[in-house]
C-alpha cells in the first residue's frame, strides 16, 4: 500500500528502515552509550534508501518515533522527518515509541505486555497492552516500587520488556512477571504501525507536530571551571 520510511532516535538506539506495505525491506541501526544520532541519523537515512535502490522522492510518507523518550534524541528525530517532509512534500507519521517496543514481544497465551524506557532513578516510562498490541492502560512517567502493575499481576503473565526491566526485576519479585531486559525501540517494528496508519490517512500536522516528552526538560547544572 505505502513505501514508508521510519526513523526510531527516542532512546540510545539509532535506527532507520524502509518498509514496504508494512514490510521491512532494509534496516540500518546502532546502539551506543553515547548518543550518536546527530551523528548517525542522516546518513543511515541515506545507506537505507542505497541499499533498496529506491531514491528519497519514491516514498510515500515518512514516520517518526514521537516518544516518550531522550528528549534529545526526540529532538533529533522528529526535526530530520519533518525536514524530509517539508522537502520532498510529503505526509509525516508520528507512531508511539512504547506501542512498536511493546511488538518486539510474542504472548503465546493470554497475558499483557508492558514496555518501560528508563529514566532517572526508579522512574520508568511505562503503558500497557494486551497480546493484539491494544493500548489498555495509558502512558505514564513512574516510580517503580513494589506493588507496582499488581493489578495485572494478579490476573495474568506480565511481560515487562524494554531497558527498564533490569531495575523493575529490582523491585517486583512476582510468579506472574517475565523480565526482557536489554532491549531498545526499534524502526523494524515501527513498519506495520505506520502502514495502518497510512492506510488511515492518519497524519500529522507538519506545521505544529512535537514529540511526547510526557516530562519537562531538566537541564544540568551548567560546570564551574574556576
Amino acid at each position: 500500500m505505502a513505501l514508508i520510511l521510519s526513523i526510531e532516535s527516542a532512546t540510545k538506539n539509532c535506527s532507520v528502515a524502509l518498509a514496504a506495505d508494512g514490510e521491512v525491506i532494509t534496516l540500518k541501526e546502532l546502539h551506543e552509550e553515547k548518543f550518536s544520532h546527530a551523528e548517525k541519523l542522516h546518513s543511515f537515512i541515506l545507506e537505507v534508501m542505497e541499499s533498496s535502490d529506491r531514491k528519497l522522492d519514491e516514498i510515500d510518507a515518512v514516520a517518526v518515533s514521537k516518544g516518550p523518550g531522550s528528549y534529545t534524541g526526540l529532538r533529533i528525530g522528529v526535526s530530520a522527518a519533518k525536514g524530509l517532509c517539508y522537502a520532498l512534500d510529503k505526509p509525516l507519521i508520528s507512531v508511539p515509541t512504547l506501542e512498536s517496543l511493546a511488538r518486539q514481544v510474542e504472548l503465546t497465551d493470554e497475558g499483557v505486555i508492558v514496555p518501560l524506557l528508563d529514566a532517572r532513578r526508579m522512574e520508568v516510562y511505562s503503558a500497557v497492552y494486551n497480546d493484539r498490541f491494544e493500548e489498555i492502560r495509558e502512558t505514564r512517567a513512574e516510580i517503580i516500587e513494589a506493588g507496582s502493575f499488581s493489578k495485572y499481576l494478579e490476573q495474568n503473565r506480565v511481560c515487562f520488556v524494554g531497558d527498564g526491566a533490569a531495575k523493575t526485576k529490582e523491585v517486583i519479585h512476582h510468579p506472574n512477571a517475565v523480565f526482557i531486559k536489554g532491549r531498545f525501540p526499534s524502526a523494524r517494528e515501527m513498519a506495520p504501525i505506520a502502514e495502518r496508519k497510512a492506510i488511515e490517512r492518519q497524519y500529522e500536522d507538519l506545521a505544529y507536530f512535537e514529540p511526547y516528552y510526557l516530562k519537562d526538560f531538566v537541564a544540568g547544572k551548567p560546570k564551574r571551571y574556576f
